[in-house]
Protein backbone atom coordinates (compact mmCIF):
# COMPACT_ATOMS: atom_id res chain seq x y z
CA UNK A 1 0.00 0.00 0.00
CA UNK A 2 3.01 2.39 1.15
CA UNK A 3 4.95 1.41 -2.02
CA UNK A 4 1.62 2.17 -4.52
CA UNK A 5 1.35 5.43 -2.63
CA UNK A 6 4.87 6.31 -3.91
CA UNK A 7 4.53 5.50 -7.12
CA UNK A 8 1.45 7.57 -7.64
CA UNK A 9 3.11 10.62 -5.97
CA UNK A 10 6.01 10.32 -8.19
CA UNK A 11 3.64 10.16 -11.19
CA UNK A 12 2.09 13.33 -9.88
CA UNK A 13 5.25 15.12 -9.48
CA UNK A 14 6.61 14.06 -12.96
CA UNK A 15 3.04 15.25 -14.31
CA UNK A 16 3.98 18.67 -12.54
CA UNK A 17 7.13 18.79 -13.41
CA UNK A 18 5.94 18.41 -17.48
CA UNK A 19 3.21 20.85 -17.20
CA UNK A 20 6.01 23.75 -15.40
CA UNK A 21 8.26 22.81 -18.29
CA UNK A 22 5.94 23.50 -20.92
CA UNK A 23 4.50 26.71 -19.15
CA UNK A 24 8.00 28.32 -19.16
CA UNK A 25 8.85 27.49 -23.05
CA UNK A 26 8.92 30.27 -25.15
CA UNK A 27 6.04 31.38 -27.30
CA UNK A 28 8.11 31.22 -30.55
CA UNK A 29 8.39 27.67 -29.73
CA UNK A 30 4.73 26.47 -29.14
CA UNK A 31 3.99 28.07 -32.54
CA UNK A 32 6.87 27.06 -34.43
CA UNK A 33 5.73 23.27 -33.42
CA UNK A 34 2.23 23.92 -33.51
CA UNK A 35 0.85 22.41 -36.98
CA UNK A 36 -0.68 25.47 -39.04
CA UNK A 37 0.67 28.41 -37.48
CA UNK A 38 2.47 30.57 -39.40
CA UNK A 39 6.02 31.84 -38.18
CA UNK A 40 5.81 35.54 -39.29
CA UNK A 41 2.54 36.16 -36.74
CA UNK A 42 5.04 35.24 -33.91
CA UNK A 43 8.54 36.57 -34.91
CA UNK A 44 10.11 33.45 -36.16
CA UNK A 45 9.70 34.27 -40.20
CA UNK A 46 12.91 33.98 -41.94
CA UNK A 47 14.74 37.13 -43.23
CA UNK A 48 14.08 36.44 -46.95
CA UNK A 49 10.02 36.26 -46.04
CA UNK A 50 10.25 39.68 -44.18
CA UNK A 51 12.31 41.30 -47.43
CA UNK A 52 9.17 39.73 -49.58
CA UNK A 53 6.63 40.78 -47.47
CA UNK A 54 7.61 44.48 -47.55
CA UNK A 55 8.35 44.36 -50.98
CA UNK A 56 4.58 43.52 -51.41
CA UNK A 57 3.54 46.03 -49.44
CA UNK A 58 5.52 48.88 -50.84
CA UNK A 59 4.05 47.76 -54.33
CA UNK A 60 0.95 47.99 -53.14
CA UNK A 61 1.25 51.74 -51.60
CA UNK A 62 3.02 52.61 -55.37
CA UNK A 63 0.63 51.28 -56.95
CA UNK A 64 0.83 50.68 -61.37
CA UNK A 65 2.93 53.10 -62.96
CA UNK A 66 0.07 55.03 -65.65
CA UNK A 67 1.28 56.20 -68.88
CA UNK A 68 -0.57 59.26 -69.71
CA UNK A 69 -3.31 58.66 -72.43
CA UNK A 70 -1.96 61.42 -74.94
CA UNK A 71 1.52 60.43 -74.72
CA UNK A 72 1.44 59.20 -78.05
CA UNK A 73 0.30 62.07 -79.16
CA UNK A 74 3.53 63.68 -79.05
CA UNK A 75 4.99 65.91 -81.51
CA UNK A 76 8.23 65.41 -83.16
CA UNK A 77 10.24 68.61 -83.09
CA UNK A 78 13.45 69.61 -84.74
CA UNK A 79 16.55 69.00 -82.05
CA UNK A 80 14.83 65.75 -80.57
CA UNK A 81 17.36 62.81 -80.17
CA UNK A 82 15.03 59.72 -81.14
CA UNK A 83 16.21 55.76 -80.96
CA UNK A 84 15.05 53.77 -83.61
CA UNK A 85 14.84 50.60 -83.74
CA UNK A 86 14.56 48.36 -86.84
CA UNK A 87 13.46 45.03 -86.41
CA UNK A 88 16.49 42.45 -87.46
CA UNK A 89 18.30 44.93 -88.84
CA UNK A 90 21.07 46.37 -86.54
CA UNK A 91 22.73 48.43 -89.27
CA UNK A 92 19.77 50.57 -89.15
CA UNK A 93 19.04 51.12 -85.80
CA UNK A 94 20.86 53.73 -83.66
CA UNK A 95 20.31 57.27 -82.15
CA UNK A 96 19.35 60.22 -85.16
CA UNK A 97 19.10 63.94 -84.10
CA UNK A 98 16.04 65.36 -85.68
CA UNK A 99 17.52 68.08 -88.12
CA UNK A 100 16.46 72.08 -88.22
CA UNK A 101 14.51 70.93 -91.17
CA UNK A 102 12.43 68.17 -89.35
CA UNK A 103 14.69 65.61 -91.08
CA UNK A 104 16.08 62.00 -90.09
CA UNK A 105 18.59 60.24 -92.16
CA UNK A 106 18.89 57.08 -91.73
CA UNK A 107 21.88 54.92 -94.32
CA UNK A 108 20.44 54.14 -97.62
CA UNK A 109 17.16 55.84 -96.96
CA UNK A 110 18.25 59.26 -96.97
CA UNK A 111 16.19 61.97 -95.24
CA UNK A 112 12.98 61.34 -94.44
CA UNK A 113 10.90 64.39 -92.83
CA UNK A 114 9.35 63.35 -89.35
CA UNK A 115 8.70 67.00 -88.58
CA UNK A 116 5.07 67.41 -85.99
CA UNK A 117 4.43 64.05 -86.73
CA UNK A 118 4.21 61.68 -83.52
CA UNK A 119 5.89 58.60 -82.59
CA UNK A 120 3.83 56.12 -84.40
CA UNK A 121 3.35 58.55 -87.52
CA UNK A 122 7.24 58.65 -87.58
CA UNK A 123 7.70 54.84 -87.46
CA UNK A 124 5.18 54.38 -90.50
CA UNK A 125 6.84 56.89 -92.32
CA UNK A 126 10.45 55.29 -92.07
CA UNK A 127 8.92 51.87 -93.08
CA UNK A 128 7.44 53.31 -95.92
CA UNK A 129 10.56 54.98 -96.83
CA UNK A 130 12.57 51.73 -96.46
CA UNK A 131 10.17 49.45 -98.14
CA UNK A 132 9.50 52.36 -101.18
CA UNK A 133 13.77 52.36 -101.03
CA UNK A 134 13.61 48.62 -101.79
CA UNK A 135 16.20 48.42 -98.75
CA UNK A 136 13.48 46.33 -96.49
CA UNK A 137 10.87 43.84 -98.02
CA UNK A 138 8.64 44.34 -94.48
CA UNK A 139 10.16 46.50 -92.24
CA UNK A 140 8.65 47.25 -88.67
CA UNK A 141 10.72 50.18 -86.91
CA UNK A 142 10.04 51.71 -83.48
CA UNK A 143 11.08 55.00 -82.62
CA UNK A 144 11.30 56.96 -78.86
CA UNK A 145 12.58 59.93 -77.68
CA UNK A 146 15.89 59.59 -76.30
CA UNK A 147 16.29 63.72 -75.55
CA UNK A 148 14.23 66.78 -75.84
CA UNK A 149 15.70 69.89 -77.81
CA UNK A 150 13.86 71.86 -75.24
CA UNK A 151 14.82 71.20 -71.91
CA UNK A 152 12.09 73.62 -70.05
CA UNK A 153 8.63 74.66 -70.06
CA UNK A 154 7.53 78.10 -69.96
CA UNK A 155 4.50 78.89 -67.65
CA UNK A 156 3.46 82.84 -67.93
CA UNK A 157 0.14 84.69 -66.71
CA UNK A 158 -1.45 84.24 -63.25
CA UNK A 159 0.78 81.77 -61.18
CA UNK A 160 3.17 82.50 -58.07
CA UNK A 161 6.45 82.36 -59.45
CA UNK A 162 6.03 82.62 -63.73
CA UNK A 163 9.04 81.89 -66.12
CA UNK A 164 10.56 78.90 -66.88
CA UNK A 165 10.41 75.29 -65.17
CA UNK A 166 13.20 72.90 -66.16
CA UNK A 167 11.66 69.72 -68.25
CA UNK A 168 13.49 66.86 -69.34
CA UNK A 169 10.38 64.32 -70.06
CA UNK A 170 6.70 64.66 -70.39
CA UNK A 171 5.00 65.64 -67.08
CA UNK A 172 0.88 66.66 -66.35
CA UNK A 173 -0.28 69.90 -66.24
CA UNK A 174 -0.92 69.76 -62.59
CA UNK A 175 2.30 69.35 -61.76
CA UNK A 176 3.75 72.14 -63.99
CA UNK A 177 1.43 74.59 -62.28
CA UNK A 178 2.63 73.41 -58.82
CA UNK A 179 6.31 73.30 -59.63
CA UNK A 180 5.16 76.95 -61.01
CA UNK A 181 4.02 77.91 -56.98
CA UNK A 182 0.01 77.08 -58.18
CA UNK A 183 -2.49 79.57 -59.61
CA UNK A 184 -3.29 82.63 -57.89
CA UNK A 185 -6.45 83.70 -56.69
CA UNK A 186 -6.95 86.16 -59.32
CA UNK A 187 -6.41 82.92 -62.17
CA UNK A 188 -9.14 82.26 -65.27
CA UNK A 189 -10.80 78.91 -65.33
CA UNK A 190 -9.31 78.34 -68.31
CA UNK A 191 -6.09 77.34 -69.18
CA UNK A 192 -4.35 77.83 -72.90
CA UNK A 193 -1.40 75.81 -74.10
CA UNK A 194 0.96 76.66 -76.91
CA UNK A 195 2.56 73.03 -78.38
CA UNK A 196 6.51 73.68 -79.21
CA UNK A 197 8.40 76.68 -79.72
CA UNK A 198 6.58 78.24 -82.23
CA UNK A 199 4.86 81.06 -81.14
CA UNK A 200 2.46 81.51 -83.89
CA UNK A 201 1.09 77.99 -83.15
CA UNK A 202 -2.66 78.21 -82.56
CA UNK A 203 -3.13 77.84 -78.47
CA UNK A 204 -5.20 74.86 -77.02
CA UNK A 205 -7.52 76.24 -74.41
CA UNK A 206 -8.38 73.80 -71.73
CA UNK A 207 -10.58 74.54 -68.19
CA UNK A 208 -8.83 74.37 -64.99
CA UNK A 209 -11.39 74.99 -62.39
CA UNK A 210 -10.30 74.98 -58.87
CA UNK A 211 -13.44 74.62 -56.89
CA UNK A 212 -14.10 70.82 -58.49
CA UNK A 213 -11.29 68.04 -59.27
CA UNK A 214 -10.65 68.07 -62.84
CA UNK A 215 -8.57 64.92 -63.49
CA UNK A 216 -8.75 65.03 -66.93
CA UNK A 217 -7.81 68.40 -67.49
CA UNK A 218 -4.76 68.01 -65.03
CA UNK A 219 -3.10 64.99 -66.55
CA UNK A 220 -2.96 66.66 -69.73
CA UNK A 221 0.76 66.31 -70.65
CA UNK A 222 3.04 69.08 -71.47
CA UNK A 223 6.00 68.47 -73.60
CA UNK A 224 9.27 70.35 -73.21
CA UNK A 225 8.95 73.47 -75.27
CA UNK A 226 5.40 74.02 -74.80
CA UNK A 227 3.95 77.35 -72.94
CA UNK A 228 1.65 77.81 -70.46
CA UNK A 229 -0.44 80.97 -70.06
CA UNK A 230 -2.69 81.31 -67.13
CA UNK A 231 -4.98 84.46 -67.74
CA UNK A 232 -6.42 86.51 -65.20
CA UNK A 233 -10.05 86.22 -64.04
CA UNK A 234 -12.76 88.58 -65.57
CA UNK A 235 -13.25 91.41 -63.17
CA UNK A 236 -16.47 92.84 -61.95
CA UNK A 237 -16.98 96.39 -60.39
CA UNK A 238 -19.20 97.00 -57.72
CA UNK A 239 -19.81 100.52 -56.63
CA UNK A 240 -21.48 103.01 -55.16
CA UNK A 241 -23.55 102.71 -52.44
CA UNK A 242 -22.69 98.78 -51.12
CA UNK A 243 -21.35 97.98 -48.20
CA UNK A 244 -17.64 96.97 -49.71
CA UNK A 245 -17.29 98.30 -53.44
CA UNK A 246 -14.30 97.49 -55.61
CA UNK A 247 -13.67 95.22 -58.38
CA UNK A 248 -14.74 91.22 -57.81
CA UNK A 249 -12.99 88.00 -59.62
CA UNK A 250 -16.14 86.35 -61.58
CA UNK A 251 -16.85 82.70 -60.25
CA UNK A 252 -15.03 79.32 -61.66
CA UNK A 253 -17.40 78.91 -64.74
CA UNK A 254 -16.80 82.67 -65.59
CA UNK A 255 -20.64 83.27 -65.36
CA UNK A 256 -22.12 86.27 -62.63
CA UNK A 257 -25.33 87.80 -62.61
CA UNK A 258 -26.17 91.32 -61.29
CA UNK A 259 -27.46 89.42 -57.74
CA UNK A 260 -24.71 87.53 -57.28
CA UNK A 261 -22.25 90.31 -57.77
CA UNK A 262 -23.97 92.92 -55.46
CA UNK A 263 -24.19 89.55 -52.45
CA UNK A 264 -20.50 89.96 -52.92
CA UNK A 265 -20.06 93.39 -52.29
CA UNK A 266 -21.86 92.42 -49.00
CA UNK A 267 -25.50 94.49 -50.23
CA UNK A 268 -26.66 97.59 -50.58
CA UNK A 269 -26.79 100.37 -47.67
CA UNK A 270 -29.57 101.70 -46.46
CA UNK A 271 -29.93 104.91 -48.25
CA UNK A 272 -29.15 103.24 -51.50
CA UNK A 273 -31.67 103.82 -54.24
CA UNK A 274 -32.17 99.72 -55.44
CA UNK A 275 -34.67 101.79 -57.84
CA UNK A 276 -32.43 103.32 -59.81
CA UNK A 277 -29.46 100.23 -60.09
CA UNK A 278 -27.47 100.44 -63.22
CA UNK A 279 -24.72 98.64 -64.87
CA UNK A 280 -22.00 100.18 -67.01
CA UNK A 281 -20.30 98.26 -69.61
CA UNK A 282 -17.75 98.90 -72.32
CA UNK A 283 -17.89 97.83 -75.44
CA UNK A 284 -14.36 96.72 -77.73
CA UNK A 285 -15.09 99.19 -80.23
CA UNK A 286 -14.86 101.73 -77.19
CA UNK A 287 -18.75 102.96 -77.20
CA UNK A 288 -20.59 102.67 -73.66
CA UNK A 289 -23.63 100.85 -72.85
CA UNK A 290 -25.97 101.52 -69.82
CA UNK A 291 -28.70 99.48 -68.32
CA UNK A 292 -30.69 100.10 -65.80
CA UNK A 293 -31.86 97.71 -63.77
CA UNK A 294 -34.44 97.42 -60.65
CA UNK A 295 -32.66 95.62 -57.78
CA UNK A 296 -36.56 95.62 -56.24
CA UNK A 297 -38.01 93.60 -59.16
CA UNK A 298 -34.88 91.39 -59.27
CA UNK A 299 -35.47 90.61 -55.51
CA UNK A 300 -39.18 90.31 -55.85
CA UNK A 301 -38.39 87.69 -58.82
CA UNK A 302 -40.11 90.01 -61.68
CA UNK A 303 -37.16 90.73 -63.17
CA UNK A 304 -34.16 88.13 -64.32
CA UNK A 305 -30.85 89.71 -63.37
CA UNK A 306 -28.55 90.41 -65.89
CA UNK A 307 -25.32 88.13 -66.45
CA UNK A 308 -22.59 90.40 -66.63
CA UNK A 309 -19.85 90.57 -68.48
CA UNK A 310 -16.12 90.86 -67.52
CA UNK A 311 -15.17 95.07 -66.67
CA UNK A 312 -19.16 95.77 -65.92
CA UNK A 313 -19.36 97.80 -63.53
CA UNK A 314 -22.69 97.65 -61.19
CA UNK A 315 -23.94 100.93 -59.95
CA UNK A 316 -25.79 101.72 -57.09
CA UNK A 317 -26.68 105.15 -56.69
CA UNK A 318 -27.45 106.95 -53.07
CA UNK A 319 -30.78 108.30 -52.29
CA UNK A 320 -29.45 112.03 -52.98
CA UNK A 321 -26.22 111.58 -55.65
CA UNK A 322 -24.09 114.08 -56.96
CA UNK A 323 -24.17 114.54 -60.55
CA UNK A 324 -20.71 114.09 -61.10
CA UNK A 325 -20.79 110.37 -59.31
CA UNK A 326 -23.88 109.36 -61.21
CA UNK A 327 -22.60 110.19 -64.83
CA UNK A 328 -21.25 107.76 -66.82
CA UNK A 329 -17.46 109.47 -66.63
CA UNK A 330 -17.99 110.00 -63.35
CA UNK A 331 -18.74 106.11 -62.65
CA UNK A 332 -15.99 104.72 -64.87
CA UNK A 333 -13.25 106.83 -63.31
CA UNK A 334 -14.04 105.63 -59.98
CA UNK A 335 -13.83 101.85 -61.42
CA UNK A 336 -10.47 102.54 -62.63
CA UNK A 337 -9.14 103.26 -59.11
CA UNK A 338 -11.15 100.66 -57.41
CA UNK A 339 -9.44 98.14 -55.27
CA UNK A 340 -9.68 94.32 -56.29
CA UNK A 341 -11.12 92.22 -53.64
CA UNK A 342 -10.42 88.55 -53.99
CA UNK A 343 -12.43 85.86 -51.79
Amino acid sequence: MAKSRIVCSCGLLLLLGVALLLAMMPASVHAQSTPGVSTALTGGATPGASVGKANATAAQSQGPTIVPKDFSELRIEPGDLLSVNVYDTPELSNSYRVSPAGDLTLPLCGKVNVHGLTLPEAAKRLETALKDGQILLQPQVNIDVMQYAVQYVTVLGEVGSPGRVTLIAPTRLGEILAEAGGMTSLAGWRIKIRRGTDQSAPEEEVPYPRSQSNPESASILIRPGDSIIVPRAGIVYVLGAVNKPGGYVMQEDGKLNVAQALALSGGTVLQANTGGLRVIRRNPDGTVLDFPLSYDGIAKGTQTPLILQAQDIVYVPMSKVKTTLSSITGILTAAASAAIITR
